[in-house]
């Protein structure tokens, strides 16, 4: 059950994310200050640090949630599904878990259009691979020839590939303003991967 203070805190965030994104688009993210984004907030620089960690964290926040929400729901996933199935699945469901699609756009067009919210998405887009190579190895059949305690390299191979792709269908889903269909670009990566094009 969602408490008062819990609706309270999630509107407040959504004012100040939707003020630092209009100041972000009018100046760019890099001219844009904490201390900016707080006063046109109405809140002092101290408030806005409870909500948001760090300027990066305004765009790039919330990720060990939905990293989290990607590893339950790949886990989830019914045992006959492909380990390939499970990972869309999972991004499926992350893809909307916090924003509209109009918001995920802003946010993805941002990050990509900006090398230090670039080097934090990817940060933590690599911490996400690491945490899913057990639960996709899982998935695996086991290998012909064991080779002790290292990782199933089809596993971290598996889950490299999906989300290689999955960034650059979100790229160009960026790119063209939103009039590609994701899904579909996230489809053409992953064939040209899995069947060499």
């Amino acid at each position: 059950m969602t408490t008062l203070w819990d609706r309270s805190r999630q509107v407040a965030v959504q004012e100040i994310l939707d003020t630092a994104l209009r100041l972000f688009a009018e100046q760019g993210y890099e001219h844009t200050t904490i201390a900016q984004i707080a006063r046109e907030a109405g809140i002092s620089q101290r408030s806005l640090f409870r909500y948001f960690g760090t300027k990066e964290d305004l765009v790039c926040g919330g990720q060990e949630a939905l990293g989290e929400l990607l590893k339950q729901t790949v886990r989830q996933q019914p045992a006959e599904l492909s380990p390939w199935d499970a990972l869309r699945a999972g991004f499926e469901t992350i893809l909307t878990a916090d924003h509209t699609p109009e918001r995920v756009l802003e946010l993805s067009r941002l990050i990509f259009a900006t090398p230090a919210l670039h080097a934090r998405y990817i940060e933590k887009r690599l911490r996400w691979q690491s945490e899913l190579v057990p639960i996709v190895q899982a998935r695996l059949a086991a290998p012909a020839a064991p080779a002790g305690p290292s990782p199933d390299p089809r596993a971290k191979a598996v889950v490299a590939a999906v989300f290689a792709c999955v960034d650059t269908a979100t790229e160009l889903w960026a790119g063209s303003g939103g009039r590609l269909d994701l899904a579909d670009l996230y489809d053409q990566c992953l064939a040209a991967v899995r069947d060499g094009g």
